[in-house]
């Protein structure tokens, strides 16, 4: 979604966690491993406090956990628009698929209900973004013809 949001806005992408696997030459899965959550969480503040600083416009995608910690929405909200993509943990596992392995938080069994435990516990966080998307049976691009429409109505030029 994040790459055709981006190419309708004719702008450039970055997904959090491909950034910070190319920069610490490892998975994310490998760094919760080695180094534990907080020390993924201090990656993903600083590259928030990094791309503050940016002044062209881009569409970012961080993980789901980004909005749990205040400083990141903080650093980029004064400058950025922030969306959130809303689904249930269901609809958001099925998409997953096999991919739910690669999820840290979410690998191994009862990942239905850890998903749901935490995005019960972010639900309120989530409140702080600029708009929502309810993505539960829309298409990505429908998400991101959504996406373009808000951004639109925020003045962002459509490319």
């Amino acid at each position: 979604m994040g790459p055709l949001l981006a190419a309708g806005l004719a702008t450039r992408f970055l997904d959090f966690d491909a950034e910070i696997e190319r920069r610490e030459g490892r998975t994310v899965t490998a760094i919760f491993q080695q180094d534990g959550e907080a020390a993924f969480r201090t990656l993903e503040r600083a590259l928030s406090r990094e791309l503050a600083e940016v002044r062209e416009g881009m569409v970012l995608a961080p993980g789901g956990g980004w909005m749990a910690d205040e400083a990141n929405v903080t650093a980029l909200q004064p400058n950025a628009r922030i969306i959130h993509l809303a689904v249930s943990p269901r609809r958001a596992l099925r998409r997953l698929g096999p991919a739910v392995s690669a999820r840290p938080l979410l690998a191994g069994p009862a990942s239905l209900a850890r998903l749901e435990a935490l995005a019960a516990a972010r639900l309120p966080l989530y409140g702080m973004a600029d708009g929502v998307i309810n993505t539960e049976v829309l298409t990505p691009q429908e998400v991101a013809d959504l996406g373009l429409r808000l951004a639109s109505a925020w003045g962002w030029p459509i490319g």
